[in-house]
């Protein structure tokens, strides 16, 4: 098998110039082969590496993947499932399928369409000589809905004819491993000559990652921690601002902020106690190497639902660390355009403070930023790419954005966005929350927008200044008739904020929209609704 070397995704090059640069260095090595008398190279394996993703981990790794087995000597491409139809897998043959689980078990929204296309009625499509493995990922924390995007998926493939080539991997936060180790397999499968594929491993190895990233996190200053909400509220709300100063970091609006946190002391003091271990007692860390038990909770593990488990207090300590998870860092929207603020990157954090059964509980990173954190301290941070989060190219083109909460933070930074860009397009934001009085994120800046007519369009619904309860939802629906104007001249739909029921609600009153201001039936505003999405017209950042 010839190995193709690629320039690598980090090399000084935009995207036209890199694949231009791969193209000419095949061209060269297979001239050079010709030249010598060398056989002509083989024709290469096709091979589609499908995604199904809602925050970008899928997309990323799909992409990251393509390039690995076009270096091990496949033709191979990313494409996200909301560009696909089953046909595109019998044509392509040979499919690697990664996706997410979104919601309550859901496909991810790049998913739906092509999930529908898998169930049509009486019409399911045959897969027969389709080779195929999926990758889910997930989070343990969901219980039974634990990747179960993939497991459906998986399942129905396998219904219709396709031919699982390696067993599905289910993976926690921690995917990387997981996803190395499926991979290889899949691609020794693949390739059918074992030897081949384990040198070309050796030509592919993945280029060493400079600057900083989730596994070298840039240790950030906290350079702002002002709170939001004024006095009668209900509601904790910081705006957070972090130093980029010496990094040589940047990032778009519509990106998410990954940030290293740790445990509350007096939290891990109380897990201690409860199992009467020993704080001081040495432990082994998830990533190697080793610290006092005490340490190793506030910075390193998970200690949610750890104390008041009653039987759990009799585990030894051996066997209490190795039950214990990672402690992941917390990802956030970012509530800043870089172009406006120059090195800093803002969010909008809600502390979590609550009591159940008479006992305490408080969110992990939220009240770290929000309490523990002290200004001018740092803390490790990265950027998460949101490709599917991204405001339209064509600067005419009108968005419409619907934040309630803190679900304001990006479109605080898609508006400073739009304004540094000097955007032509007209802007339209829903903003909701409990009270005006207290509760109005941002009220400044926003009115401000209004004012200088920046802000094309703003409703707002607190759901506590009347009996009835009004959401964003609610306002929309009462502008249907010009939502719909503005979806009819290419407007991009945005959502942000809670999945469970306002991401849900949201949407139900845009189809509702789209049949009684568009006059279309159900099927046919679920159509239109699908084509926005292929259109990449609807996007949603929900957590």
């Amino acid at each position: 098998m010839k190995i193709v070397p690629l320039i690598p995704e980090n090399a000084p090059f935009s995207v036209e110039q890199r694949a231009w640069l791969n193209g000419f260095l095949a061209g060269v090595l297979n001239r050079g082969a010709a030249a010598s008398g060398a056989a002509p190279a083989e024709t290469k394996r096709p091979l589609l590496i499908a995604f199904g993703s809602q925050s970008g981990n899928a997309e990323s790794l799909a992409k990251r993947l393509a390039r690995e087995a076009a270096g091990r000597g496949f033709a191979a491409r990313a494409a996200g499932l909301d560009s696909l139809q089953p046909a595109d897998l019998v044509k392509e043959q040979n499919v690697l399928l990664i996706t997410s689980t979104w919601g309550e078990g859901d496909m991810p929204d790049n998913a739906v369409s092509f999930w529908d296309s898998l169930n049509q009625n009486g019409s399911s499509p045959k897969l027969d000589g389709v080779q195929y493995s999926i990758l889910a990922l997930g989070d343990k924390n969901y219980g039974d809905t634990f990747c179960l995007a993939g497991k459906k998926l998986d399942t129905r493939l396998a219904e219709l004819g396709a031919k699982r080539i390696v067993d599905r991997v289910d993976c926690d936060v921690e995917f990387d491993d997981l996803a190395k180790k499926w991979s290889a397999n899949a691609f020794t499968v693949l390739s059918g000559d074992s030897a081949a594929t384990s040198a070309a491993v050796v030509g592919a190895a993945e280029v060493e990652e400079t600057g900083y990233s989730k596994k070298k996190p840039f240790p950030a200053k906290l350079i702002a921690n002002v709170p939001l909400n004024t006095r009668g509220s209900s509601k904790d709300t910081r705006h957070i601002a972090f130093s980029l100063t010496g990094s040589d970091l940047t990032y778009e609006v519509g990106d998410a902020l990954g940030v290293f946190v740790q445990n509350c002391p007096e939290v891990v003091d109380a897990v201690i106690a409860a199992h009467a271990f020993d704080p001081q007692a040495v432990v082994a860390l998830p990533d190697g190497g080793s610290v006092p038990l005490r340490e190793a909770l506030i910075k390193h593990y998970e200690v949610r639902n750890l104390y008041g488990k009653g039987p759990e207090a009799s585990l030894t300590l051996t066997a209490f660390v190795e039950n214990l998870r990672k402690l992941q860092p917390r990802l956030y929207s970012i509530a800043s355009s870089i172009k406006k603020h120059e090195n800093e990157v803002h969010l909008c954090v809600a502390a979590v403070r609550y009591s159940s059964d008479g006992v305490s509980h408080k969110g992990v990173a939220s009240t770290f930023l929000a309490d523990r954190l002290p200004l001018e301290e740092t803390t490790g941070i990265y950027f998460h790419a949101a490709n599917h989060f991204r405001l339209p190219a064509d600067l005419t083109r009108p968005v419409i954005m619907v934040g309630p909460g803190t679900g304001i933070a990006p479109f605080r930074a898609f508006l400073e966005e739009r304004e540094a860009t000097q955007a032509s397009g007209k802007n339209w934001l829903f903003f909701g929350d409990q009270k005006r009085a207290s509760d109005f994120l941002y009220h400044d800046q926003i009115i401000e927008w209004v004012q200088k007519g920046h802000l094309t369009r703003l409703d707002t619904a607190f759901s506590r200044d009347q009996e009835e309860k009004i959401y964003v939802q609610t306002r929309m629906l009462q502008a249907a008739t010009e939502l719909w104007q503005w979806l009819e001249e290419g407007a991009h739909f945005y959502v942000c904020g809670d999945a469970k029921r306002m991401a849900k609600d949201v949407d139900d009153a845009l189809h509702s929209i789209i049949q009684t201001a568009g006059g279309k039936t159900t099927e046919e505003a679920a159509a239109y609704v699908n084509q926005m999405k292929k259109e990449k017209r609807y996007a949603r950042d929900v957590y």
